[in-house]
């Protein structure tokens, strides 16, 4: 258990409306919608709270300590990427799946979230959801018809995060890396799948983050104490993105008039990393390769303690001046600054 928990710590990256009148699908064609819901599915870049409490951090102390004041399932000291995209779209933000006996119908309008931390496109070490699962229980609610019909489905909006739990367990499981590339095509090709079944099940607009520069995580940079990207890392991330716009260019021309976006995650993460001046929404970090919070045994235990329960952390004077939360996680203010780059690229969600 305490492996697993580390690992968390370590890696957290239809046929039901066929009888649908025909009529009214029709004018749903022929309509612009807006987004009024979204679905989200991934890892711990969108977990806002269906990890077990038992064995995540994400739901100890100092997690949530900026929002919502106490640790809520979210990796960070605050909002994640889910929370900014929902804003964006003016709804809140979607309930965890687990949590869904718990709020009310109303609540759930807004759509659901799906996504766990420590998981991948395929199996991870961690004996937790991937994404097929996840799919499987939306396919589930949608199929039950108490909460979404399928006339809600086109004005909603699908979230497909992967943040690299798959490249993880790669190297956790000392694969040789000459297989890395194979790898990689497998990951994409099967993303690919994974949103051509969101697709079919109704919703029209999915939007896949491009893989952060992996380089510049703090679990990579702090050898060189939280100074320079690791190269060789980033270069695997470009390779997958690569892979990635050429999977979304083929689903874009195969299923006009839907709409398959990349959030370019890499190329934001990059233009906060280098902003030294006024950038609008965006903040300028001293020193945005430094994560907040560390471990004092370990860079990566934000939140241990021991036998005594005496913190074995330390986090910084203002966690707002940290881009970095912990070794591999976005503080909230990251992540606002990171949405505030891609605001001007989200306008084609709307439409």
């Amino acid at each position: 258990m305490e492996f697993l928990k580390l690992f968390i710590s370590i890696f957290s990256f239809s046929s039901f409306f066929l009888g649908a009148k025909s009529d009214h699908l029709q004018h749903i064609k022929t309509k612009s919608l807006r987004p009024n819901r979204l679905f989200v599915f991934g890892d711990s870049y969108v977990d806002t709270g269906n990890i077990r409490k038992s064995i995540s951090d994400s739901w100890k102390l100092p997690y949530g300590l900026t929002f919502p004041e106490k640790p809520s399932g979210r990796f960070s000291d605050g909002r994640v990427a889910t929370d900014f995209l929902a804003r964006y779209l003016g709804i809140k933000s979607p309930i965890p799946y687990t949590w869904r006996e718990y709020a009310g119908k109303e609540r759930l309008l807004y759509g659901m979230n799906y996504a766990y931390g420590g998981t991948g496109v395929f199996k991870t070490i961690i004996p937790l959801p991937n994404m097929t699962s996840q799919i499987d229980y939306f396919q589930r609610i949608l199929a039950a018809g108490n909460i979404y019909s399928p006339f809600d489905l086109p004005s909603s909006l699908a979230f497909v995060s992967v943040a690299g739990n798959d490249y993880a367990t790669f190297v956790a499981m000392k694969r040789p890396l000459a297989e890395l590339p194979a790898l990689m095509k497998l990951v994409v090709d099967q993303i690919e799948v994974n949103v051509r079944r969101i697709h079919k099940l109704g919703v029209k607009k999915i939007a896949i983050p491009s893989l952060q520069p992996l380089g510049c995580l703090p679990g990579s940079t702090a050898f060189t104490s939280f100074q320079r990207c690791n190269e060789l890392d980033n270069a695997a991330a470009k390779f997958h993105n690569n892979l990635l716009r050429q999977a979304v260019a083929k689903l874009n021309k195969e299923t006009k008039p839907s709409t398959f976006v990349i959030l370019d995650y890499y190329n934001a993460f990059l233009t906060v990393f280098k902003n030294k001046g006024p950038e609008p929404g965006v903040k300028r970090f001293e020193n945005p390769l430094k994560p907040c919070c560390v471990g004092v045994r370990s860079n990566y235990n934000c939140s241990d303690v021991d036998e005594k329960g005496e913190k074995m952390y330390t986090i910084c004077k203002d966690p707002k001046a940290a881009f970095f939360w912990d070794v591999f996680h976005p503080s909230e203010e990251g992540w606002r600054s990171v949405y505030s780059v891609l605001r001007k690229h989200l306008q084609v969600l709307l439409i």
